[in-house]
């Protein structure tokens, strides 16, 4: 028997009074990924239903049904079991990066969407791959940031790119990180990947590189740089014996570069995003704070908000048709990019050398 929060029959009623779509029916590979609890609030507020979840970890599973009160029918202990015996609307994956490409070689035959957390593969065959199977089988293949909703970032690009308010692009820094995911408290399901060369492709680099090449991918107008430089240093040996913990990514691009900061070593958590132009600067210091300036003006900017400020609308409205991703943040042909330059980051760091990107 399916159960239904209290949150979820609420809005159900609201919408089928108001005659709009009902909540998306939602598919979830894995639960190794601690940004699933997002996806568990979501549900228990009735913004997507579940149609079941594929997890062959008994212990994970026992945990979740126990924190989110969650029925033993909806465990299956792979994907294929799962898909199977249901058709939701996209599958939502939630392991190791590496593993990715399995959900959509899963899903894609079935004419079923996909939507990863980021990023999109660990390298570019990977990618390419999926790639192929989206559109062989005509499904959206979508990849979730969490700095994709914020709505400075969103402002950021108006104001550049449909405003000119700075004049053209020169320069874009991106900082990401935090003091580390062990130190933060993520799960050990989630660090036994995320800690791992092959199952996260690299520490930090991958874990935060993918936000600055993702965002400046974006401001580029979905071109590729043409060279990437980067260095991967490995401070918390003990710590993460297997892979980097900070990362510093240079991109260049014909008339711009990009400087991307990534590290598990900083004293707190910072996601910001700096923009300077011919004639002025941006500089969005968290979800909600923009900056500006220009030669002798400096002030802070009321920051509107977005229009989708969360992966499950912004989905509903791209299977709705509602929305088109062209070559926005979660969509195919961006991260296609994100990771050429990450694999390319990865090559830099372990030869020293800049690494030309092929068109």
């Amino acid at each position: 028997m399916k159960i239904l929060s209290q949150g979820m029959l609420l809005l159900m009623a609201a919408l089928t009074a108001t005659g709009q779509q009902k909540p998306l029916h939602v598919g979830v590979a894995g639960l190794s990924h601690d940004h699933v609890h997002q996806l568990m609030n979501q549900w228990k507020k009735g913004q997507v239903t579940l149609a079941g979840i594929a997890e062959p970890d008994a212990a994970l599973v026992a945990r979740y049904k126990k924190t989110y009160q969650l029925p033993d029918s909806l465990f299956y202990p792979d994907l294929h079991t799962l898909l199977n015996r249901k058709h939701p609307d996209a599958v939502l994956a939630y392991n190791a990066v590496a593993e990715h490409i399995d959900v959509v070689e899963a899903c894609a035959p079935k004419g079923i969407a996909v939507m990863v957390e980021k990023p999109l593969a660990t390298t570019v065959a990977q990618a390419e791959r999926m790639a192929a199977l989206a559109r062989k089988h005509h499904i959206q293949v979508l990849t979730n940031y969490e700095t994709t909703w914020y709505n400075t970032n969103q402002y950021v690009y108006d104001l550049v790119r449909k405003q000119d308010a700075v004049g053209p692009v020169r320069k874009m820094v991106v900082h990401d990180g935090h003091e580390g995911p062990r130190e933060i408290g993520c799960s050990e399901d989630f660090l036994r990947w995320l800690t791992d060369p092959v199952k996260n492709g690299g520490g930090a680099l991958m874990d935060f590189g993918c936000y600055g090449a993702n965002l400046m991918t974006w401001l580029m107008n979905g071109k590729a740089p043409l060279s990437v430089t980067a260095v991967a240093r490995h401070i918390k040996p003990d710590v993460y014996p297997k892979v980097d913990d900070d990362a510093t990514i240079l991109l260049e691009y014909p008339e711009a570069t990009g400087i991307i900061e990534a590290s598990w070593n900083w004293p707190f958590s910072i996601k910001d995003w700096e923009v300077f132009g011919t004639n002025g600067y941006l500089h969005a210091l968290n979800p909600t704070e923009l900056q500006q300036r220009k030669k002798n003006e400096y002030q802070g900017v009321k920051v509107p908000t977005a229009t989708y400020t969360d992966n499950i609308t912004y989905l509903a409205a791209v299977l709705n048709g509602t929305l088109k991703p062209g070559n926005d943040l979660s969509s195919l042909e961006n991260n296609l990019i994100v990771v050429r330059i990450l694999e390319a980051a990865r090559k830099s760091a372990k030869t020293g050398r800049k690494i030309l990107i092929e068109y």
